[in-house]
């Protein structure tokens, strides 16, 4: 474990200085509530570890990328107390030497948010076996692998918060996102079951359903098929005002929702209104996104099942309306560390 920052803490506003504890009280008098983010690099997941900071806990950060982490861990240094550790949310043996070490070294984990994804934008027929192995995953296996080796601990002690990030895409879901959407779906069963077998333990479990945010993940999103048309509209989807939400304030309420122990935080109000759609009208739900995935580009027959990064769809589309349309993504790119894609082209998402 490398530790980094200093003990000084920011604290939220809505936290008073004097109470570094968590809403419900769960850590001690004196000490600190050690909080572990997976998937803390960037995106979401850095926003999340820097709240959390603001509020007065003992932040551990974890991710696949070690020069990402050390990039984080720099720019939160001073906010309060963390450390970091490289983790790969795939490889539950990581996973099980993470918590163990955590709860050594630092202290008993109160908090635990999973927010590491990818994100494959692509028709189905673009789409190669290990597309889906590596959503399935990332974002369905490292949920479970992070909640069941910490929830021992948490069990034991008769108290602590587990949250994970899963998506609207894990409700209703969107054409040409079928490895994200299968990945998802699994990660929402999962995290919804997992409250309601923890129901009067003191652990809670929250599932937590974003629409789409400004994170700058458009970046380090991955494209097949037509990869530049697949770009041209993904990109600015997630970079828009209208159809996307500020990620600052997403991860404001995702922390509020995991703190208080809610079973369920939707983030925005096309979330809300395609959850109940999908309920009342599945089937019409089906064809809907049917119907919108013939507007979509279809597959680029010499690409073959192969994808590239949302940084060289870029290029290859190179479109000055794009790019302005994207203005407000790239921006929050650059403030989450979202902005530099890496050679394995993961993303937090």
């Amino acid at each position: 474990m490398a530790p980094t920052g200093s003990a000084q803490s920011g604290v939220d506003e809505a936290t008073p200085a004097s109470s570094p504890a968590t809403p419900d009280g769960d850590a001690p008098t004196g000490r600190l509530p050690v909080a572990v983010v997976l998937g803390a690099s960037r995106g979401l997941g850095f926003l999340i570890a820097r709240d959390l900071l603001q509020r007065g806990h003992h932040v551990v950060l974890a991710a696949r990328d070690e020069a990402e982490l050390a990039d984080a861990a720099r720019d939160l240094e001073g906010l309060g107390p963390l450390a970091v550790e490289p983790c790969d949310v795939r490889d539950r043996h990581q996973v099980g030497e993470l918590v163990g070490k955590v709860e050594h070294t630092v202290g008993p984990i109160e908090v635990l948010v999973t927010v590491a994804g990818v994100i494959q934008a692509a028709p189905a027929e673009s789409l190669a076996l290990h597309e889906f192995e590596d959503a399935i995953d990332t974002m369905a296996w490292g949920p479970i692998h992070a909640a069941m080796t910490v929830l021992p601990h948490m069990r034991r002690r008769g108290h602590g918060r587990i949250g994970t990030v899963t998506s609207i895409g894990g409700m209703v879901s969107p054409p040409h996102l079928l490895p994200y959407a299968t990945a998802k779906f699994a990660a929402v069963g999962f995290s919804d079951g997992l409250a309601a077998a923890l129901s009067g333990t003191g652990v809670s479990a929250t599932t937590v359903v974003p629409g789409l945010m400004r994170t700058g993940g458009h970046v380090h999103a991955r494209f097949g098929g037509d990869a530049p048309a697949e770009y041209a509209w993904f990109a600015p989807a997630a970079s828009l005002p209208l159809v996307s939400v500020d990620a600052e304030r997403a991860a404001r309420r995702i922390v509020d929702g995991v703190l208080r122990g809610k079973a369920m935080v939707v983030l925005t109000p096309l979330a809300w209104v395609g959850i109940r759609v999908r309920g009342l009208a599945p089937a019409t739900t089906t064809r809907l996104m049917g119907l919108a995935a013939r507007l979509l580009p279809g597959p680029a027959g010499r690409e073959g099942a192969r994808t590239v990064e949302g940084a060289e769809a870029a290029r290859r589309l190179a479109s000055p309306l794009v790019d302005r349309l994207t203005t407000l993504g790239d921006r929050a790119a650059r403030r989450t560390h979202d902005a530099a894609p890496p050679a394995g082209g993961d993303s937090d998402i």
